[in-house]
């Protein structure tokens, strides 16, 4: 497992650029460039359930860790959900992988916010995250400055 980071500095208050990341529209504009249609169903509850899934419904299941909104979000990945909606937290697969975290720091500027995205991976996902969250994370600063 390795920690990929990307930063970006965003011309927008720590909570434009929140609502931009998390508001199901922008949600899924940014992410967009991971799988399209992307969504994120979560109950916004530390130790509860968030569901981040592609337009067939299947993806993973996590939890958030810890949030402090608009400051960070940490979200703690638990398994796969298929199409069908049956989670798996406890296959092999799975295991090599599950409690790893994605972690999401905003940090104030004097009204610009840096944004800090941390993800923890198997190498293999390496360039499809890094594709995702380069090009995500320029979204994410255009609709945060010009919206």
């Amino acid at each position: 497992m390795e920690t990929l980071s990307y930063e970006i500095v965003i011309n927008a208050p720590l909570q434009k650029v929140w609502d931009v990341l998390w508001t199901p529209e922008t949600y899924t504009e940014w992410t967009q460039f991971f799988g399209p249609g992307s969504v994120m169903k979560s109950d916004w509850k530390v130790g509860g359930k968030t569901y981040f899934v592609n337009a067939e419904g299947e993806g993973m299941v996590s939890t958030i860790d810890s949030i402090d909104e608009p400051n960070q979000v940490i979200f703690k990945h638990l398994g796969m959900v298929d199409k069908e909606g049956k989670e798996d937290t406890q296959s092999k697969e799975v295991m090599e992988w599950s409690g790893a975290f994605e972690k999401y720091i905003l940090i104030d500027l004097e009204g610009k916010t840096k944004l800090h995205a941390e993800v923890q991976v198997d190498k293999e996902w390496k360039d499809h995250l890094d594709t995702g969250f380069i090009k995500g994370l320029d979204v994410v600063k255009n609709l945060a400055e010009n919206k």
